[in-house]
């Protein structure tokens, strides 16, 4: 299977089957993202230990494949984390996408299937969207 077939399979796979979907209740942390060109729409629900590290993290939302494809590969790439390299890792994958530097190894695992974003600039915001809910959960500024 060439590289491409497989990055297409995990995103078709992720927008039609979502991982953590569905929403945390309170005290979860909850930071959403409306994209109005398209009309994409995702909250974002972060749970975190005592320690501050991510436990869990789960979305819910209407939105194109690669918004919820993206959103889904984030959620099971933050379990463990903390909100620095949790965000991190979000300018890590918007670098990834906007500038021609590879990727630390083993950085982004399977968000690595939304190279083809690069060749779409308009479609950069429907990768990045639930990236932005993450940090508007993260930084507290909804809930």
């Amino acid at each position: 299977m060439e590289l491409d077939e497989l990055y297409q399979t995990i995103i078709l796979d992720h927008s039609r089957r979502p991982r953590n979907f569905g929403e945390l209740p309170a005290p979860a942390l909850r930071g959403a993202g409306y994209n109005p060109s398209c009309g994409d729409e995702v909250v974002v629900f972060v749970a975190r230990s005592p320690e501050g590290k991510i436990e869990q993290a789960k979305f819910v939302g209407q939105a194109c494949a690669i918004c919820m494809a993206s959103t889904s590969l984030m959620t099971t790439r933050l379990k463990g984390k903390t909100a620095a390299e949790a965000l991190s890792l979000k300018r890590v994958f918007v670098d990834f996408l906007t500038k021609d530097a590879p990727p630390p190894p083993d950085e982004l695992g399977n968000l690595q299937a939304l190279a083809g974003v690069k060749k779409f600039p308009q479609r950069l915001k429907c990768a990045t969207l639930g990236w932005h809910a993450l940090q508007s959960a993260l930084s507290g500024q909804e809930r």
